[in-house]
């Protein structure tokens, strides 16, 4: 018997739509004035909006200069190379999913869908069929990666790992003529130039924000200080001002016959920008594992260095997830400053874009693009963090 006298809706009202509206909208006459004037105040917001965007808004300005948004002057003849990373992208993406997920999940089918959609647009016949291709291979290496096989794990991580230099090593090429040919850093941009330069910044950035973490926390002095010294110096700046230094003042420290392309410099500065803050943020982490773990560790005879990489660390690194992928994201919209260099990532190609006179008078349309881009790949990132935190067990116990 239970004293439990909570009244359970009919099936119909659990179990339909028109018994969730009535739950969560229409459930007393406040809440249904509520939402009719709720609705009524979207409709009046968004009905100009959609008049504009279906209307009066000259999108060919996207795909006519759709090349410039996504590669900027990347050579167009060796365009098949960016189109061969992300063959390689979709597959791995198809393969890791595969192995991991397994089950079938409202994510996958809008990764399916958005080439789809992309297909949709005014392309050319080669375009589309080149995007379809994408949605083909992807789905192979999913069904290809579901089955039982236990070394497909271990694959899967060696090919997350080789991914990125493979693409890098492809889209730089090597020698001065054939099918390869080198293409130099200079010539990068748009959307390339923006992921490129937030990946490598990420990458680079982890392993010495953990150093001067872990450094600041060094019971010798000289080493603490030099942490100190540089997470706090580099705090103390504004990136846009670290980007000047390092285009104007670090080639005065250089010889003359040795010079540095403009991405390599905008990359150091952005890689040593974020890696004070994660430094931070990581020792934030560091200090909320209690003494008792090391205590433990020490007791069952691990090292310093085996307890601070074994047991210290990964609890830590776990327990600043959220914060470390806002900074990422964070990082990720902080490569526009790169213009300041001379660099056309994808907003500086949308400011070129808007001075060309056939043009005039798509602002909205060019930055509304621009926005979408960043917003979906910001999007994505925080839904990942969102899958590795639920993974993880983040904030349960």
């Amino acid at each position: 018997m239970t004293t439990d006298t909570k009244v359970i809706a009919p099936p119909t009202e659990r179990y339909t739509i028109l018994g969730w509206l009535k739950r969560n909208l229409f459930g007393s006459i406040p809440d249904s004035i509520l939402t009719i004037f709720a609705i009524w105040l979207t409709y009046a917001m968004l009905k100009p909006a959609f008049a504009w965007i279906f209307g009066e808004a000259r999108w060919e300005v996207i795909p006519d200069n759709l090349k410039l948004f996504m590669v900027g002057r990347y050579p167009a003849e060796y365009l098949w190379r960016i189109w061969l990373v992300l063959y390689l992208l979709v597959a791995l993406v198809g393969f890791v999913w595969g192995v991991w997920v397994k089950k079938k999940e409202t994510t996958g089918y809008v990764l399916l869908g958005i080439p789809i959609f992309l297909a949709l647009l005014p392309f050319s016949m080669q375009i589309r069929l080149q995007i379809l291709l994408l949605d083909v291979i992807g789905y192979m290496l999913y069904m290809f990666g579901r089955g039982e096989n236990p070394s497909y794990k271990r694959w899967a991580i060696i090919a997350m790992l080789a991914y990125f230099p493979i693409a890098i090593f492809i889209i730089h090429g090597f020698g001065e003529t054939g099918i390869m040919a080198k293409v130099e850093p200079n010539l990068w941009g748009g959307l390339l130039l923006t992921i490129l330069l937030a990946l490598l910044g990420i990458i680079f950035s982890f392993p010495i924000g953990v150093a001067l973490a872990l450094g600041r926390q060094s019971k010798l002095p000289i080493v603490s200080w030099i942490c100190i010294g540089s997470i706090e110096l580099v705090r103390g700046v504004p990136l846009i001002t670290i980007l000047f230094m390092m285009d104007l003042m670090l080639p005065l420290f250089l010889p003359a016959e040795i010079r540095i392309e403009s991405v390599i410099r905008a990359l150091v500065g952005i890689t040593f920008f974020s890696a004070a803050y994660m430094a931070e943020n990581i020792r934030g982490g560091l200090q909320a594992i209690p003494n008792g773990q090391r205590e433990a560790a020490h007791a069952l005879g691990l090292s310093a260095f085996h307890t601070m990489a074994f047991i210290i660390l990964p609890q830590a690194l776990r327990a600043v997830i959220p914060i470390l992928v806002s900074q990422f994201i964070g990082l990720l919209k902080d490569t526009t400053l790169v213009m300041i260099l001379s660099l056309f990532d994808v907003l500086g190609i949308g400011k070129a874009v808007l001075g060309n006179p056939d043009y005039i008078g798509t602002t909205k349309e060019v930055y509304l693009f621009v926005a979408a881009l960043f917003w979906v790949i910001s999007y994505g990132m925080s839904y990942a963090s969102q899958r590795l935190e639920t993974a993880l067990g983040v904030g349960e116990r």
